[in-house]
């Protein structure tokens, strides 16, 4: 087992997928934005996320943006990789190739269709988990799935695996977070969307959450950083009640259509790589396409992120690398 595991902190965005104006990968895109994503204090990214259209790729194209990606992000920006797959063996061979290649961990979800029941949910994460000794974070997306993965799986997996840092959800309750937050003990970083309908970026951070694994960021890097830093005292409260409902508006816009359609269409407006959707998710024009726009204006993002503008001192980095946090969360035996 790898001693050094990375564990997810502060605002971690999942990463849209640019495509080319004929819909072929653009890999310098990617390079692109993840210099934009570590040049304005994004802690992380997540790759291949539902944000980055994973379904929509094929197998191959997923190897090439773990092949290419992974020494491209080496010391610029930590970085977990989506690997779910339709089968089981398909998701842990992309998870071994994250591991081959040297990325800091994978990220997995349930495959979407099946509707595996809860037992066989758990199988299948500890297989994963268990299949690499790099990192390994779990998400929980049952509007996407149909399945929710149940907060005694998720503590069970913890106990079981030790490489599992971290839990992302994406849940329309606050009672899942409490029920890992409690069982977790400290041993497992837990993350939420910043989906507005959702709305569990203040209760996440209230409870001892450690951020948020958020697509606005694609955008906005230096606002979801700040509104993704832990609370650590009560100014840090104020702080983020204050900022939450200030970037409240700008969340609304990058969940104004099926996740990615809105938030790749401001990303454009911003002159960043993205390109179209694949279909069948559309493409936004028209009137709510300025919409969008207004939004982009409003917040000045266009200026506030022009090519060549000093990043301040203020946007740091939020990764932490586990050591004796990692240390003192092995695991005590089977449940």
């Amino acid at each position: 087992m790898k001693k050094s595991l990375t564990y997810p902190e502060g605002s971690w965005v999942a990463l849209i997928t640019p495509f080319h104006d004929k819909g072929n990968l653009d890999i310098d895109g990617f390079k692109r934005l993840v210099d934009f994503q570590a040049a304005n204090g994004t802690s992380g990214l997540l790759l291949m996320g539902s944000t980055g259209e994973p379904t929509s790729l094929s197998y191959e194209e997923r190897k090439v943006i773990i092949e290419e990606m992974v020494p491209y992000c080496r010391g610029k920006i930590p970085v977990f990789f989506g690997v779910t797959c339709g089968s089981t063996a398909a998701t842990i061979e992309l998870a071994r190739l994250v591991q081959e290649k040297g990325g800091d961990g994978i990220m997995v979800v349930i495959p979407p269709y099946i509707a595996p029941p809860q037992p066989a949910v758990y199988e299948y994460l500890k297989s994963v988990c268990q299949s690499v000794d790099i990192a390994v974070a779990v998400y929980n997306n049952p509007a996407r799935v149909i399945v929710n993965i149940d907060p005694s799986t998720i503590l069970k997996l913890l106990n079981e695996c030790p490489n599992l840092v971290a839990d992302k959800e994406a849940v329309p309750g606050v009672a899942q977070l409490a029920s890992v937050m409690e069982g977790g003990k400290g041993c497992l970083r837990l993350l939420c969307c910043d989906a507005p309908n959702y709305a569990l970026t203040i209760p996440t951070l209230g409870m001892g959450g450690h951020g948020t694994a958020n697509v606005t960021g694609n955008v906005a890097p230096r606002e979801m950083a700040e509104l993704s830093r832990p609370w650590r005292s009560w100014e840090d409260v104020v702080t983020g009640r204050e900022l939450y409902f200030k970037y409240l508006p700008l969340m609304k816009a990058a969940y104004s259509a099926t996740n990615p359609v809105a938030i790749k269409a401001m990303v454009k407006l911003m002159g960043l790589p993205a390109g179209d959707p694949r279909p069948p998710l559309p493409t936004i024009e028209g009137d709510k396409l300025k919409v969008l726009d207004e939004v982009v204006h409003r917040f000045k993002l266009r200026e506030r992120y022009a090519e060549g503008r000093e990043v301040p001192a203020s946007a740091e980095k939020m990764n932490v690398q586990a050591t004796p946090f990692q240390e003192a969360c092995e695991p005590q035996g089977t449940t």
